[in-house]
């Protein structure tokens, strides 16, 4: 069974390896290290942030930062999703990308989007089964490890 809740300052360990596995993949993300809890927490919207558990253990994240700090997108967030390779394959995504759509429109937003690699297609088929549709593919849009990559967009009207 997942549960999902706020995600804490204690849990940074659980969600720092995570994100760590994230980013060995080479398909999750254009970091090439984990931040610190410092910097992680300064970026990230406090009232939308969320782990899953397990069986009593961290298995997954979720956070949001603000697209812009243009008044204009005040209500636009960028939300990343992360699951342990240990839960992959059980549900733990769709919770807790269920929980944040819930969050962010009770919260104000009226806008979550997404950019995935074109090669996650675990992720993007999960964000495509919640309602977000493909706004477009960024092309090239960033290197990792000398390599372009390209981005799926993707977004959610609340």
């Amino acid at each position: 069974m997942v549960e999902v809740r706020p995600l804490v300052a204690a849990d940074w360990p659980a969600v720092a390896s995570i994100f760590a596995e994230g980013i060995a993949t080479g398909d999750a993300t254009f970091e090439t290290a984990v931040p610190t809890w410092e910097d992680w927490d300064a970026r990230h919207l406090p009232e939308h942030r969320f782990v899953a558990e397990v069986d009593g253990d961290v298995a997954g994240w979720i956070a949001v930062v603000p697209y812009s700090s243009r008044a204009a997108y005040r209500g636009v967030g960028e939300e990343s999703v992360y699951v342990a390779e240990r839960a992959r394959g059980r549900g733990v995504g769709r919770e807790l990308l269920s929980t944040l759509i819930e969050s962010a429109g009770a919260g104000g937003l009226w806008t979550l989007q997404a950019g995935v690699f074109t090669e996650n297609e675990a992720s993007l088929a999960l964000h495509r089964s919640l309602g977000f549709r493909e706004v477009g593919v960024r092309e090239r849009i960033g290197q990792l490890d000398g390599a372009w990559r390209d981005v799926v967009l993707l977004e959610l009207r609340l």
